[in-house]
């Protein structure tokens, strides 16, 4: 959970708002119909593009130079090292080292993926009149009567420690377009409903 040096009950009732989708299993006469309808889906839907702040642009770039030397240099000399131990058949920490290679080409492609995608926030024309990615927003859970502190950012870049919040959350989605004073209600997981007031609305 988020430490704001307030109580903790914000946090995590904001934490935890999340949307919760039902999926259910297609048996029978219904498998085929429900794979061509996903198949069908999943070719007409383009990618979404990924928003980020130029910080986070620039901290993707460098987490993505990092994995391709250093992390990529360091699991070389480690398949290097175990293949000396002999037989690569039974070596242990031959195929250790092979597995994490395959997790680190993984993350790679994730991330040249995501800055192929990425549609960076100029921080400098966010619009502070309405809440919008980019902008830091000070809420006020109206019940608890606490405040909290958010700047609006992308899923790619959403970190509670960090007090980010994504856009595509539900408390995001909620004041994503609205202005200074008015309330917003969000919908729990449970079912039970809780106001946030927009205090203030400013930039980065």
């Amino acid at each position: 959970m988020v430490d704001t040096g307030l109580r903790p009950s914000l946090g995590s009732r904001l934490h935890s708002v999340a949307s919760r989708g039902y999926h259910a299993r297609p048996r029978g006469a219904h498998l085929r119909l429900a794979v061509a309808i996903r198949r069908r889906t999943s070719e007409v839907v383009p990618l979404k593009d990924v928003i980020l702040t130029p910080e986070g642009y620039e901290a993707l770039k460098q987490e993505l130079e990092t994995l391709r030397t250093d992390r990529r240099r360091e699991i070389a000399d480690r398949i290097r090292t175990a293949r000396e131990f002999g037989d690569i058949a039974e070596n242990a920490e031959y195929d250790d080292a092979k597995n994490e290679q395959a997790m680190l080409e993984h993350k790679i492609a994730q991330l040249e993926e995501r800055l192929a995608r990425a549609r960076v926030i100029d921080t400098d024309d966010v619009d502070t009149s309405v809440v919008s990615v980019g902008s830091v927003v000070r809420l006020r859970d109206v019940d608890a009567k606490e405040t909290v502190e958010y700047q609006i950012v992308g899923s790619a870049e959403a970190n509670p420690i960090e007090n980010k919040l994504s856009n595509e959350s539900p408390v995001g989605k909620a004041i994503i377009g609205r202005k200074k004073g008015e309330t917003v209600e969000v919908a729990t997981p449970r079912g039970s409903m809780l106001k946030f007031k927009i205090m203030e609305i400013k930039a980065a």
